[in-house]
C-alpha cells in the first residue's frame, strides 16, 4: 500500500513543483521586470513558453512515455530540478529564462504521466482517486506559487522553490524504482499509438471539450487584474481573487472526481460547472466587483477544475494500455484552448463586459459535446471505489 500510493504522491509534488515554476512571477511580474531591468512584457513570458511548447512537446513526451515510462517520466523531474537550480546560476533575465525553458520541455514528460501513474501503481478501483490526487498536486502547485509570491523576496524565492523542485525529484526518483504492478504493455506505440488512440470519436471528443473549460479557465485567470480594473478592483485584490480559484480547485480536485467516477455522475459535474462558470462569466459582464469576484471564482474554481481529472479518468478507461498518448492528446487541447481562447479574450481587454459575455459564450459551447459523449461514458465499464487502499 505505502510503495502504490507513495509513488503517486511523489509524482503529485513533481507536478506541482512544475507550476510552482511555471509561475514564480505571476504574482510579482513589476517587481521582477524592476529587478531584471527588463518589461513586464518579457517577465510575462518566462510563463507564457509554457503552454506554446507544451502544444509542441505534448505528443512526443506522450510518445516516450508509452514506450520508456519510468525513464521518461524520471527525465521529467530531473529537467523540473535542473531548470530550478540554473535559475540561481545568475541574477540575470537569460539566465532566469534559461531555467523556465528548461522546466517548460519537462512539463509534458510529468503531465502527461498523471493517467499512467496511476494505471501502474494502482489497482483498478484506486485510479480515480489517484488522477484526483495527481490532479490536484497539479492545482496545488499553482497556488503555493501565488502564496510565495506574495511574501518573498525574489532570491528567497528562487532558492526555496529550487529546494522544492529537487526535494520532490528524489522523492520520485526513489518511488520509481518499484516497478510497477498493473500496467499493460500497448498494443501499439510511438505514432501508431498516437494515430490509433486519435482515431477513436471518444477521444476525440473528450480533446474539444476539453478545450473549451481549460480555454475558459486560463482566460479568466490570465486576465483577472485587467477585466476587473475598471471596476475598482486592485492588483492585490485580484490575486485574492486567484488564489481562492484554485484553492477551491485543489479541494474540488480532489473531491469531486471520486465521487463522480463512483456515482456514474461524470458527465452531469462537468454540466453543472458549465452551467455554474457560464453565469459567472455573466454576473462579473453585468456588476463587476471584489466580493462578486471571490465568490463566483470560488464556486468555477471549486466545480470547473475538477473536470480535467475527470476526463483524464475517462480516457484512461477507454484506451486502458495508451495512457501516454490519449493523455498528451488532452493536454494538448487544452493548452491550445487556452492559447487560443486567452488570445481572443486579450483583444477585449478593454471592454470587460463583451470579454466576460465572449468566456460565457465559450463555456456554454461545450454543452452540445457532452450530449455527445452520453452514450459512450455509459458504456464505460463502472469502477467500485470501495475496498481498496
Amino acid at each position: 500500500m505505502s510503495n502504490r500510493w507513495g509513488a503517486v504522491a511523489a509524482y503529485a509534488l513533481v507536478a506541482a513543483s512544475t507550476q510552482l515554476l511555471w509561475l514564480t512571477f505571476a504574482p510579482i511580474t513589476t517587481d521582477a521586470a524592476e529587478h531584471y531591468g527588463v518589461s513586464t512584457g518579457a517577465i510575462g513570458w518566462l510563463a507564457n513558453v509554457f503552454p506554446l511548447l507544451y502544444v509542441v512537446l505534448a505528443i512526443p513526451a506522450g510518445i516516450a512515455l508509452d514506450r520508456w515510462f519510468r525513464v521518461a517520466l524520471t527525465l521529467g523531474a530531473v529537467l523540473t530540478a535542473a531548470g530550478g537550480l540554473i535559475r540561481l546560476v545568475g541574477d540575470q533575465y537569460s539566465v532566469v529564462l534559461a531555467g523556465q525553458l528548461l522546466v517548460a520541455v519537462a512539463q509534458p514528460l510529468v503531465l502527461n504521466a498523471i493517467t499512467r501513474v496511476a494505471g501502474s501503481y494502482l489497482a483498478e478501483p484506486d485510479r480515480p482517486r489517484g488522477i484526483a490526487a495527481g490532479s490536484a498536486g497539479t492545482f496545488a502547485g499553482m497556488v503555493a506559487a501565488f502564496l510565495m509570491g506574495s511574501v518573498m523576496d525574489i532570491h528567497t524565492l528562487l532558492v526555496t522553490q529550487a529546494a522544492i523542485a529537487v526535494a520532490s525529484a528524489v522523492a520520485l526518483v526513489a518511488a520509481l524504482r518499484v516497478p510497477a504492478q498493473y500496467h499493460r504493455s500497448a498494443e501499439s506505440s510511438g505514432f501508431a499509438a498516437f494515430r490509433e488512440t486519435w482515431r477513436d470519436p471518444f477521444i476525440r471528443r473528450l480533446c474539444a471539450l476539453v478545450f473549451v473549460p481549460f480555454g475558459a479557465f486560463v482566460s479568466l485567470t490570465t486576465w483577472t487584474e485587467a477585466l476587473l480594473a475598471p471596476a475598482g478592483v486592485s492588483a492585490d485584490q485580484a490575486g485574492i481573487v486567484l488564489i481562492a480559484n484554485v484553492i477551491a480547485g485543489v479541494v474540488g480536485s480532489a473531491l469531486i472526481p471520486v465521487w463522480a467516477t463512483k456515482r456514474r455522475r461524470e458527465l452531469w459535474i462537468i454540466l453543472v460547472a458549465v452551467a455554474v462558470t457560464a453565469a459567472s462569466c455573466l454576473a462579473l459582464a453585468i456588476a463587476p466587483g471584489f466580493a462578486l469576484a471571490v465568490l463566483v471564482f470560488t464556486l468555477f474554481g471549486f466545480l470547473l477544475l475538477p473536470a480535467l481529472p475527470i476526463v483524464l479518468e475517462l480516457s484512461e478507461r477507454r484506451v486502458s494500455s495508451s495512457e501516454g498518448a490519449a493523455a498528451g492528446l488532452i493536454w494538448l487541447s487544452g493548452n491550445l484552448g487556452g492559447l487560443i481562447v486567452a488570445g481572443v479574450v486579450g483583444a477585449l481587454v478593454n471592454h470587460p463586459a463583451s470579454a466576460f459575455l465572449l468566456m460565457a459564450a465559450v463555456v456554454l459551447a461545450a454543452i452540445p459535446l457532452l450530449r455527445s459523449l452520453r452514450s459512450d461514458v455509459d458504456a464505460l465499464p463502472s469502477i467500485s471505489t470501495e475496498g481498496h487502499s
